[in-house]
């Protein structure tokens, strides 16, 4: 299969949320740090040439406020957007039953859910790239240009730093980036290679 028949899984857990009294958890809005963060991830996807053709959004308020101050930052475009409340609370099974549905014309997807199911869900479909690689090598996470923390790992394997990073460490507004050379109807474990893991963060204002 050539590289232009892969497609993009974007899998992201939303901005930093808040905890008011007596509000139900599917409720919670963004916290100062996610109203800062989340445009931040659109003006990385843009850079990055990631911006997305379908978005599958959880239906709690704080992945969707996520992608509302994200959308305004790609520079013009105006992808499908999907609200699934399966995404809210899903664990990694439910979440690739998801992906499997995608239709198959669309060749870069944005999830945006919830930690531990995204995780576990990257950590599933990247499988295992063995023990991370020694400090200075370029799958060492690190932080990248624009205000982003993160790893850009190697071909074929996801790299190890990489894919150590989203094992140990999958902080509000992270994001892997996941190749899938066959099928959505297809995916299972393994059966994408982990590229790019960041943590797009917005500047504090002076």
């Amino acid at each position: 299969m050539s590289a232009s028949d892969t497609a993009r899984l974007v899998v992201l857990r939303h901005a930093e949320s808040a905890w008011p009294p007596d509000v139900d958890d599917h409720e919670r809005p963004l916290g100062p740090r996610g109203l800062r963060d989340a445009p931040a991830v659109g003006r990385w996807l843009r850079e990055n040439e990631c911006v997305p053709d379908l978005v599958v959004c959880s239906t709690a308020r704080r992945a969707r406020d996520t992608w509302a101050l994200m959308a305004p930052e790609l520079g013009g475009a105006v992808p499908e957007v999907v609200q699934e409340r399966g995404v809210y609370r899903a664990t990694a099974a439910g979440l690739l039953a998801l992906v499997r549905r995608i239709p198959e014309e669309r060749r870069t997807v944005l999830l945006i859910g919830h930690k531990a199911g995204v995780q576990d869900l990257v950590l599933s479909l990247a499988g295992d790239a063995g023990e991370p690689g020694e400090p200075g090598e370029p799958g060492e996470p690190r932080r990248a240009a624009g205000g982003a923390e993160g790893a850009r790992g190697g071909e074929g394997t996801g790299g190890g730093g990489t894919l150590v990073w989203a094992r140990s460490i999958f902080p509000t507004c992270a994001l892997a980036v996941l190749a899938v050379p066959g099928r959505w109807a297809d995916l299972g474990p393994d059966g994408a290679v982990l590229t790019v893991f960041a943590v797009p963060r917005g500047r504090r204002e002076s």
